[in-house]
Formats: C-alpha cells, sequence, structure tokens
C-alpha cells in the first residue's frame, strides 16, 4: 500500500509538471486565467523582453481562453504620447472590440507594445531607463528601430510557440498607424541601421513575413504629412514620391503641440546628440523659416525615407487603410499614396475606408467607431483565420462628415453611408465643376487672423461642425456658386494659372459651406509655390464626405496664408491667380438637373 501511495503520488506530481510545461509563458511570463481569455503582462520591469539591441520593450499578450498555439497573432499598437494600455481592456471585451480581450476572444493572440521611449520602454520616467536603454528615445517610428523591435518580438512569439509564423498582423492608430504601415511595406524584411533591407528571420532563424496590416489614421510620408507641398495629387501615381521638392508648409499647431505631447509623456534624446533621433533640431530648423536650411532640407529627407511606409518601397502586405475626412494631420491623401501607386503597380490588395474619425478636427463619432471595428475584425478573420468576408480587394469605403443640430449630441445624429464601391475610382461618379477667367489677386499680408485661430485644429473651437460669421477677406481671391444639392466624396482639385511675384509663396486653400450669414468650413489644403513660379497649377484639398444643401453656397478662398494652422510665410509676395477651375467629386452619378456632370480632372502639371 505504502509503494503504490508513492507511485501514485510521483505519478500525480509527473502529471502537474507536464500540465505546468504546456502552459504558455510569452516572453517568460506567467499567464493568469480571467475574463474568458489569459492575461499574460509584464508587470515588473524584469519581465520586459528585449529588442534587437538590447532595448527593453514594455510588452503584454493575451491569448485565447484555451489551446496551447501557435495562434494568429497581432500586434495593436497605440498614439503618439500613449503605452502599452491604449488598447487594452479591464473589460470583458465586445463583438468588435479593437482591444486585446475581444481580440483574444475572437481566436488570436494579442501583443500590445509600449513604443521605444514611451510608457516603460525607457519613457518619460528616469526609473524605466535601466541597463539596455542607452538608445531608448524616441526615433520617430524609424523603421531601422521601432518597426524592427516590434518585427523582433514577433519573432520571439514565433519562437516561442505562441504566434503562428503565417498568420501574423498589425494594427494601430495615428503613430500606431504609421508603424503598422510601414510593417506592412516591410512585409517579410527587415531595415538594417545602414538603410539596408534583410530578410525578416526570428531570433531562432524562422524567416518570417506580415500578412495583414490595418493601419488607423496613418501617415505614408511623414515630411508629406508634416510639410505638405501641395503636389501629390490623387488621380496622378506619378506624383505619390513629390513630397520633399520643393520643401512645404509645416502645419505648424499640429508639429507643436505632437512635441509637447511627446516631450511630457516620452523620452527624446538632447539636441544634436543623435542625428537619427534628433527630434528638437528637426523641429527647429522648420520653425526658423525659410530659406530652409540645408541641415533641415537634410533631415526633412531621412524623414521621407526612414520613417514612413511609402519609402520601403515594394509590394505590402494586404492592407485595409483608415483615414479620416476631416483629420487636419494625416488626411485621406495619406492613403491613397498608398492605394492608388499600388494600382498602377497591379496590386490591387489594398483596401480603403474614409469616414469622420482621426485627429483634430474630426468628431470621431461612435457610428463611425463600430463601422470601422466591424470592417477590421472581418478584415483580420479573412485574411489571418481563413474566414470568408471582409472588404474585398481594391475597394472604397467611405461615411460623410455630418453636423448635429444644436440640442443634439454628435452622436446621436448618423454619418452619412457606409457606402462601399469597387475602387476609389467608381465611389465618386460624378462632378459638380466651377470655373472662372477674372483674375484676382493674392498678397502675402491678406486674409484674416482670427478666422484662422477659430478654425485651427488644435487652437480653434470651431471643429468640424463649428459656423463661423462670414465675411470678405482682403488680399484673398475668393470665389463662389450656389449648390443645387450634392454629396462632396473626395478631394477636390483645383487648377489655375499663376503670375508669382517674391520669394517664399504659398497658396493656402479653403472650402466652405455658407447659409444664413455663416460659414463652415468643408475642406483645406496648401500650394508652395517656387520663386516668381508662373504658368498653371494643379493641387487639391483634403477632401471629405460631406452634403452642400440645395441653396447653400460653395465658396473657395485663395489665401497668403491659413495660420496659425500652416506656418506663415517669412517672405512678401504676391500672385495673380486666372483661369480658375474647380472640381468637386460627388457621391452622385452625372445629373445635368444638380449640375452633376461626369468626373473632369485637370492635366497635371508640376
Amino acid at each position: 500500500m505504502k509503494r503504490l501511495l508513492i507511485m501514485t503520488t510521483i505519478a500525480f506530481a509527473a502529471m502537474t509538471a507536464a500540465a505546468s510545461a504546456s502552459e504558455p509563458t510569452p516572453f517568460g511570463n506567467s499567464c493568469t486565467a480571467e475574463r474568458g481569455i489569459r492575461w499574460c503582462p509584464a508587470t515588473d520591469l524584469s519581465q520586459r523582453p528585449t529588442s534587437f539591441d538590447g532595448t527593453p520593450i514594455d510588452a503584454d499578450v493575451t491569448l485565447p481562453e484555451t489551446g496551447s498555439g501557435p495562434w494568429p497573432t497581432i500586434v495593436v499598437v497605440h498614439g503618439y504620447g500613449g503605452n502599452k494600455t491604449s488598447f487594452e481592456t479591464s473589460g470583458s471585451g465586445s463583438t468588435n472590440g479593437l482591444d486585446n480581450v475581444s481580440y483574444a476572444k475572437r481566436g488570436y493572440a494579442v501583443l500590445n507594445v509600449s513604443m521605444r521611449g514611451f510608457g516603460r520602454s525607457c519613457g518619460h520616467d528616469p526609473s524605466t531607463r535601466t541597463a539596455g536603454c542607452s538608445k531608448g528615445y524616441v526615433h520617430l517610428d524609424d523603421t531601422r528601430f521601432e518597426a524592427r523591435d516590434l518585427q523582433f518580438l514577433l519573432g520571439k512569439l514565433v519562437d516561442g510557440g505562441i504566434a503562428d509564423k503565417a498568420a501574423l498582423g498589425a494594427t494601430g492608430a495615428s503613430y500606431g498607424g504609421g508603424v503598422t504601415l510601414e510593417l506592412a511595406y516591410l512585409k517579410n524584411r527587415i531595415r538594417n541601421l545602414s538603410g539596408s533591407y534583410s530578410t525578416w528571420k526570428s531570433p531562432n532563424g524562422t524567416s518570417l513575413s506580415l500578412k495583414a496590416a490595418w493601419p488607423i489614421v496613418p501617415w505614408s510620408d511623414l515630411a508629406s504629412a508634416l510639410t505638405p507641398n501641395g503636389r501629390y495629387l490623387d488621380f496622378d501615381s506619378r506624383t505619390a514620391g513629390l513630397s520633399i521638392s520643393p520643401a512645404g508648409v509645416a502645419i505648424q499647431t499640429y508639429i507643436s503641440g505632437l512635441y509637447s505631447s511627446g516631450l511630457a509623456s516620452g523620452w527624446y534624446t538632447k539636441a544634436l546628440f543623435d542625428p537619427l533621433a534628433d527630434l528638437t533640431t528637426w523641429k527647429n530648423q522648420i520653425f526658423a523659416g525659410e530659406p530652409y536650411s540645408a541641415g533641415a532640407l537634410a533631415n526633412l529627407k531621412m524623414i521621407s525615407d526612414y520613417h514612413g511606409g511609402y519609402s520601403v518601397g515594394g509590394t505590402p502586405s494586404a492592407l485595409l487603410i483608415e483615414n479620416g475626412w476631416s483629420d487636419d494631420l494625416f488626411p485621406p491623401a495619406e492613403a491613397l499614396r498608398v492605394y492608388m501607386s499600388q494600382r498602377a503597380a497591379g496590386n490591387m490588395n489594398v483596401r480603403l475606408l474614409f469616414d469622420d474619425r482621426g485627429h483634430a478636427r474630426a468628431q470621431n463619432k461612435a457610428d463611425a467607431a463600430a463601422n470601422a471595428n466591424k470592417m477590421g475584425a472581418e478584415f483580420f478573420d479573412s485574411q489571418l483565420r481563413g474566414i470568408p468576408g471582409g472588404p474585398a480587394a481594391g475597394s472604397a469605403t467611405a461615411m460623410t462628415t455630418t453636423c448635429a443640430p444644436n440640442g443634439v449630441a454628435k452622436d446621436d445624429f448618423p454619418s452619412g453611408g457606409p457606402w462601399t464601391a469597387s475602387s476609389w475610382q467608381a465611389i465618386h461618379p460624378g462632378a459638380v465643376a466651377f470655373s472662372t477667367t477674372t483674375a484676382q489677386t493674392i498678397v502675402s499680408t491678406g486674409g484674416d487672423a482670427n478666422t484662422g485661430f477659430a478654425i485651427d485644429p488644435i487652437l480653434g473651437s470651431a471643429g468640424a461642425c463649428g459656423r463661423i460669421a462670414d465675411l470678405k477677406e482682403t488680399g484673398v481671391a475668393t470665389y463662389s456658386f450656389n449648390s443645387k444639392g450634392f454629396t462632396l466624396l473626395g478631394l477636390p482639385t483645383i487648377q489655375a494659372t499663376v503670375k508669382t511675384t517674391g520669394l517664399y509663396g504659398q497658396i493656402a486653400a479653403r472650402l466652405w459651406d455658407v447659409s444664413s450669414g455663416k460659414r463652415r468650413l468643408v475642406s483645406r489644403g496648401v500650394y508652395r509655390l517656387t520663386k516668381d513660379q508662373s504658368g498653371v497649377i494643379t493641387f487639391q484639398l483634403h477632401g471629405n464626405g460631406y452634403e452642400f444643401e440645395s441653396g447653400h453656397r460653395v465658396k473657395l478662398e485663395l489665401l497668403p496664408k491659413d495660420k496659425a494652422y500652416y506656418q506663415a510665410s517669412k517672405g512678401n509676395f504676391s500672385v495673380a491667380v486666372s483661369k480658375l477651375a474647380l472640381a468637386l467629386p460627388t457621391h452622385e452619378a452625372p445629373n445635368p438637373a444638380k449640375g452633376i456632370t461626369a468626373p473632369t480632372l485637370g492635366k497635371f502639371i508640376r
């Protein structure tokens, strides 16, 4: 009997040890069963995994309730100034929730990471800057650093039997959206410090590739987003790389706000210490204004080359890209640069979603979030789990910006749509066109400062739906016509003949909806002029999905500045504008009674 008891005890201990050994331990951290998932956090600084260069990266993993892996795996990345908790929930998740618990319940392993220089990844709190943090400061989503950090951690999860090497995905918003798009373009490559590429392999040598990515309000070319020059056109893929020649116009309040946000929540290296991550010098060079120094121009090129997905090149992973109509930081052109260039190269595996979400001035309505989260979940299920459904390759989906009447909460007033078409071109089959031969002049001292302040995305109060008093601003070219009722759905295109006198000129454009003596900003954009530039120019505004009611007035202004949003020029200049044409793409098909024609796009002239 005693022998039997001993043998039973030994057998039980062996079974317990085997069961314990089979429990997953991502990055060596234990998991707790709770809320219908397994929660595997790094609760102590010592539990942080290290990246390719030894930098500790704070990361949590959430697993499905049962199973031993490997699972389809998604890395979810926070916005600028955030940390790993941004897409984590203490609740029970939801059917289409964009959080760790919701996706774990769908059958995914979820990796939530604090990006280098934020949170406890060598972040703002000096106590987190332990051994290995010598280069742990913010590198602004450099493909050689932050993107490689995420690839390295995914590789560790593959080696640990957690992540399925054939089903790796990524998503994230803003800062997280930018690096998600970088991961999609890198796909099966890593970016070396020299700028060259190598095959992406896990630490144990397994070849890896990202299969699907959902960048939410991302940039594709950071130099173009932060200092737009107006050269990109959504109907001409040849313009996709024209982001720094000439150097553009800084979105001043956004750059200031982002810099301050990161300074308050992250760790920046001191100025002039590391040229690969010198955010302070980069900002100061741009804010010094025209003429931009040689250093400023070189750094703009570096930002374009190393801090965005588009410059990586190649055929990216399957993509669903979402940008916001009223997002004055990363507008729809950031997605269209990818979509149109990939279509031109024969790749249809990109999907578009445009709605009223994103950075200010976006409203971020609940129905837009619900639609986006549903599309994102179905996209990943299709690409990573083989479940039929999700947005079709090449498709474009849009919701419109709507403005609630006084006394009605914005979320109680639904967005228009969603509408889906087989392509970006197909979603706006018509156009409202306006043209005039009347000449007008823009002068550098023109414009109303109070208007600029009211519609500034950071400092102003108007937002996407605010209305301010209509007025005729001096030193500004102004055009208007009456609406017969149509839905703008796309990027307004402006073509005009200009004759510039002077240096450092710019044309800021604003499109307004005017009624009852008040106006609402519908879209804006900017075009950088070269010295004494003359001839025909073509440029586009950010775009919108927006209904112009019948009887309202459509008003276009061409100004010398849109301060404080855009940085005002230091130059003295004037611009004679003639032969102006405006094309507004519409959701509606051609309808002569409504003044809607077939799309009319001007020939691109640089």
